[in-house]
């Protein structure tokens, strides 16, 4: 089973252990904000999604921007894009050190998108694009992180206005947690 995601802008500053997009991370531990491994500048926060179980964990998803569009983002371990896992994870050695920053910057700077999730079954995507849980829809080859054991967090489609991030050309991007739920991956596709 999935859980759809739709977004809405929020009331007011979300600061919960829950799935959201914008603002400023809610870290469970000591932040590990990651910097661009080609720029050394601090990356964008994009949002934080819930991980599956019982126990409180989250996954945030940085990614570096620069105006030129010369980064690799897409690549998984390219270190220009991060998935941290907290609790029990760390800084991805591909990426940056670590900018030592409570908040930093974001996509949307002002705002945050409060997610709203909603339960969807295979099969049933309704033409949903966003989405935790399931099955990766890849819009070219299927594409997992290198090694064995990543297992699909969520699929999330930057083609939504509000969202504000391009994964080029209509793209989707797709994160991963490992076996152990200590590191996570990210990457993106597009037409």
């Amino acid at each position: 089973m999935s859980t759809a995601m739709y977004p809405s802008k929020a009331e007011m500053r979300i600061t919960g252990a829950v799935t959201k997009l914008g603002g400023q991370p809610t870290w469970l531990e000591r932040p590990l904000w990651p910097t661009s491994a080609k720029l050394g500048e601090p990356m964008d926060f994009i949002g934080q999604f819930r991980l599956p179980g019982e126990r409180i964990r989250l996954a945030y998803l940085f990614m570096s921007f620069d105006e030129a569009g010369e980064l690799n983002t897409y690549d998984p371990e390219g270190g220009e894009n991060a998935l941290i896992i907290q609790r029990g994870g760390c800084l991805p050695s591909f990426v940056g050190k670590d900018a030592e920053l409570f908040e930093g910057p974001s996509l949307l700077e002002w705002d945050e998108i409060a997610v709203e999730l909603v339960p969807v079954y295979a099969g049933d995507s309704g033409g949903l694009s966003s989405w935790i849980g399931g099955e990766p829809r890849f819009i070219q080859n299927e594409e997992y992180p290198e090694g064995e054991g990543w297992r699909f967090l969520f699929q999330l489609d930057s083609s939504n206005p509000d969202f504000g991030v391009s994964f080029g050309d209509a793209g989707v991007g797709y994160g991963f947690v490992s076996a152990d739920g200590r590191a996570g991956r990210f990457l993106w596709q597009c037409h």
